[in-house]
């Protein structure tokens, strides 16, 4: 490169538009406003979802396959009515049941399936129909990093992450040349998330949040989004998090929203607490197959039921303590 350019050389450009516009100024200004009052959040699943959430609303789950889903707002979420989602795609069994309520438009794309059982038949049903509009890829580092960017309240952050793949073909990525080594970067954009889904180990009621086991990437989108919904295990006293400011991901001045609800992540799993539900996640592998099984999941396992308690009620307390470690 001359060295004596004003300018950055482009070497790619990933063919797809953002989904998400970056506004870093405008981010800046909804945080500023954002109380840092030690006030109590607790609500319900459904409480949060009115107040948080509006149809249209660009909305992230932490955490991928069934570790630690956000599994009582998503079902909240289908039951409200509010449609037209543009979403990030790191998660799968949330995001399935999703694509299954026929919610989504847009997505920010890395891996939607059933681990080792397979592809999802609901996104497949939904892509494929033409029922979801827009569909731009990415690496999980690479979505992961662009939440990072909006943590550091910067437009766009450098990695060598798709360079010479697909996947960067398919995305919204930049390469340039590097003014410092002449080699090829990656630029990707800022992240920010209009409202973002967390489920985590314990919290106290101010929304200060500890998470056991892996992490994921809770602490670049809990700092990447405009609303912070969280959903907890258990409730504790602030005092008990204060033993343990170490394992504090997530501080109470990010978060909207406490929801006390445990065994949230059901049929997935908690890590020290209880495992996968195996023989239910294997009978909603075999409804998701055909869009009739799905319909009759659905009306059975969500649209029947009101509310996460009346669910850990139909699913049973004996099943449930079958599942803890």
């Amino acid at each position: 490169m001359n060295q004596h350019s004003n300018c950055i050389p482009i070497v790619a450009k990933g063919e797809a538009s953002l989904i998400q516009p970056v506004d870093m100024e405008a981010f800046r200004e909804h945080n500023r406003k954002k109380s840092k009052a030690l006030i109590d959040k607790t609500m319900t699943d459904e409480e949060a979802i009115e107040r948080f959430v509006n149809s249209g609303d660009y909305i992230g789950f932490e955490l991928y396959g069934t570790v630690r889903c956000p599994m009582s707002l998503t079902r909240a979420l289908v039951r409200s009515g509010k449609t037209d989602f543009k979403i990030v795609g790191q998660g799968v069994h949330e995001l399935d049941l999703l694509f299954a309520a026929d919610m989504v438009k847009e997505i920010d794309f890395t891996y939607i399936g059933l681990e080792v059982y397979g592809i999802s038949g609901n996104m497949r049903r939904r892509v494929e129909s033409g029922s979801v509009t827009k569909v731009v890829e990415w690496s999980n580092a690479a979505l992961t990093w662009r939440f990072k960017a909006a943590s550091m309240g910067i437009p766009f952050i450098p990695t060598r992450s798709m360079l010479g793949t697909d996947t960067f073909n398919k995305s919204s990525a930049i390469a340039v040349e590097c003014p410092f080594t002449g080699k090829n970067v990656a630029l990707l954009p800022a992240l920010i998330v209009d409202t973002a889904f967390i489920h985590v180990s314990r919290a106290d009621k101010h929304g200060n949040c500890q998470i056991d086991g892996i992490s994921g990437f809770a602490f670049e989108m809990s700092r990447a989004c405009k609303n912070l919904v969280i959903s907890t295990e258990e409730i504790v006293d602030t005092a008990e998090i204060r033993e343990h400011p170490d394992k504090t991901i997530i501080p109470y001045y990010l978060v909207d929203a406490v929801v006390h609800a445990p065994y949230a992540s059901w049929p997935g799993e908690m890590s020290g607490m209880y495992e996968r539900d195996e023989p239910h996640y294997k009978m909603f592998v075999e409804k998701q197959k055909t869009q009739e099984g799905m319909n009759e999941y659905m009306k059975e396992w969500l649209y029947d039921i009101p509310d996460h308690k009346a669910l850990l009620e139909k699913i049973g307390q004996k099943h449930l303590t079958e599942l803890n470690l």
